[in-house]
């Protein structure tokens, strides 16, 4: 991971979120132009900022660092709405998942 990761995953992920990087900073209680100076790396957040990103975002710093997952504010929604779905309702979902997908193929 280089000094362009946290600047970069910043902006996706805003940008995914739909918000603009001024109402991100006032949002988060800053000076409107906080969150495009961290992204044209002219600052870098504390880590109390970071973790105030973080929960802005709707994902954990786990989440913000996982390369592997490239939207993970969705998969952090998606996990929310799942974990109080029983055996049943899984196996249900897996079906009309694995269904859809045949169907995308054909």
């Amino acid at each position: 991971m280089d000094e362009n990761y946290i600047p970069l995953r910043l902006a996706q992920l805003r940008t995914k979120k739909g918000i603009s990087a001024r109402e991100m900073s006032l949002s988060l209680g800053q000076a409107e132009d906080y969150i495009s100076d961290i992204e044209s790396k002219n600052n870098t957040p504390s880590m109390d900022h970071f973790l105030l990103i973080c929960e802005y975002l709707g994902i954990s710093p786990r989440e913000f660092f996982d390369e592997e997952n490239p939207n993970p504010i969705l998969l952090h929604e998606l996990i929310t709405e799942l974990e109080p779905l029983g055996d049943q309702d899984f196996d249900n979902l897996l079906n009309l998942l694995f269904e859809g997908q045949k169907k995308i193929r054909e």
